[in-house]
């Protein structure tokens, strides 16, 4: 059980109350929760959030441990199908003795907690449970090899005065080869620090660059008003959450309530964001968007780069 305030009295006095109740044993200050390493630098402020000792663990079931380092989870011109090859007999006998939906349950389970970098990957992987392939399986032992060379990377949190909520979203237009749904991919930070991250298929197919990216926002939207909610009930509290978006033919979307054949067809579903005030919608570089990492396979440079955006490093 995690206890957290911003006075130790207050701790103490609730360490007294639950112990008076229960048989309760006081380990300190945390260090690990649920596979999770947790460090901290009083000093400077400053907390990390890592999976190394996990993804040490996951290494060595999977035989990966001795697997030579990469720099990206996937390849840049990475496309992966269901239908694009045809598997021969030898091919499914081979799969059917690779653990397939285990190895991606547990990078999922990585990428959840502490390492965004696997959003897209594991996003991509995971379409193919029902009956991967093996470039299915050559593509998850790359995430594998990206692992190996980068355990110690994880979530950086800092002390600031001014923590504003601020989203980032994007998406791929007809990135599903296979079904031709679009992908969505959002962030959320807190001051600097990464809190919300995500990256999914659109739930039906968009006729356009400009509604995949207006769908987008309007999953972006709805995590941002839960978030800010939550923030509220922690004390923090902020007028409006902030949107940032590459695509300013989505943002004049979210704005133009005009009735236009191009966009008439549009679910009514995503138009709640036009009249939702917790929200507001900005314009962003793409160049300078961290969201962009989580909907397509971006080369080294660019995908530091939204890691660096992103808080996302190697304890100093």
């Amino acid at each position: 059980m995690l206890i957290a305030s911003k006075k130790m009295c207050d701790i103490q006095n609730l360490k007294v109350l639950l112990s008076g109740e229960f048989d309760m044993k006081d380990l300190g200050a945390a260090k690990k929760i649920l596979g999770m390493e947790i460090f901290r630098d009083r000093t400077q402020k400053r907390l990390f959030l890592s999976q190394k000792d996990y993804i040490q663990k996951i290494l060595v079931r999977f035989g990966m441990v001795d697997s030579k380092p990469i720099s990206t989870p996937l390849s840049a011109k990475e496309k992966l199908s269901a239908t694009k090859t045809i598997q021969t007999q030898a091919d499914l006998d081979y799969m059917s003795k690779v653990p397939y939906s285990s190895v991606v349950g547990s990078l999922m389970y990585a990428m959840v907690c502490t390492r965004p970098d696997l959003a897209y990957a594991v996003s991509m992987v995971s379409r193919f449970l029902n009956q991967p392939h093996k470039e299915h399986w050559k593509a998850t032992k790359r995430i594998f090899r990206y692992l190996k060379g980068t355990a110690d990377v994880g979530l950086i949190y800092e002390s600031s005065s001014d923590c504003p909520l601020a989203g980032y979203s994007d998406a791929d237009y007809a990135a599903d080869l296979d079904k031709r749904r679009s992908l969505t991919g959002y962030a959320y930070t807190l001051g600097s620090c990464l809190v919300s991250w995500k990256a999914t298929l659109q739930p039906s197919v968009a006729l356009s660059t400009t509604e995949a990216e207006y769908m987008a926002l309007t999953e972006a939207a709805k995590e941002g008003i839960w978030l800010r909610g939550l923030i509220s009930d922690l004390g923090i509290n902020q007028e409006h959450a902030d949107i940032y978006c590459d695509s300013l033919s989505a943002i004049c979307l979210t704005k133009d309530q005009v009735h236009h054949d191009r966009t008439k067809h549009i679910d009514v579903r995503y138009h709640f964001i036009r009249s939702e005030r917790r929200i507001k919608v900005h314009k962003i570089s793409t160049l300078h968007n961290p969201a962009d990492m989580f909907t397509k396979p971006v080369p080294k440079r660019k995908f530091d780069h939204c890691l660096d955006l992103l808080n996302v490093d190697c304890w100093r």
